[in-house]
């Protein structure tokens, strides 16, 4: 499935992912953040990266398809937008299209992601990075949002070079 456009009730659901990002950020931690939104447009899970601890898995979008499996049922699952700082990983994706989630809408793809850390002068990441149509075949799918990349881009390179 093609990825839809963004709609400007996308935005301020994207403006706390990045402020959940800025937390992580704050936290020591890679800067990412995501929320699950019902149907009715309540956040009703939010978290952010926590892998500083040394496990890789602690990825907010891995968090809400654990927590969405355990609260909510299929049918209100599939009804949910997953919003998110940056495009799922491989990992996450799969959580996500195994719980049954609905809509992902994504500050920055996985694409300028690879782009900035390049710039940065880094090496690849241990995991393919897939677009998550390649994991999830029919996902909906919407991002990125051009008008938060200069500020999502700005959090990555905070992380880095802080180390």
């Amino acid at each position: 499935m093609p990825v839809t456009p963004l709609l400007d009730s996308d935005l301020p659901h994207l403006e706390r992912c990045l402020a959940l990002a800025e937390e992580a950020l704050l936290t020591g931690d890679q800067p990412f953040g995501s929320i699950l939104v019902d149907a009715s447009g309540r956040e009703v899970f939010a978290d952010h990266n926590r892998i500083a601890g040394g496990d890789e898995t602690q990825h907010p979008e891995f968090a809400i398809a654990r927590w969405a499996a355990a609260h909510l049922a299929p049918a209100e699952r599939s009804r949910a937008t997953v919003y998110t700082s940056g495009e799922h990983c491989a990992m996450c994706a799969a959580a996500h299209g195994w719980v049954g989630l609905g809509r992902i809408v994504y500050a920055s793809s996985t694409e300028q992601l690879t782009g900035w850390l390049q710039g940065l002068g880094l090496a690849a990441g241990r995991v393919a990075p897939l677009p998550i149509e390649s994991v999830v075949p029919g996902a909906l799918v919407s991002g990125p949002a051009p008008e938060l990349a200069e500020r999502v881009r700005a959090l990555h390179e905070r992380y880095y070079n802080a180390r």
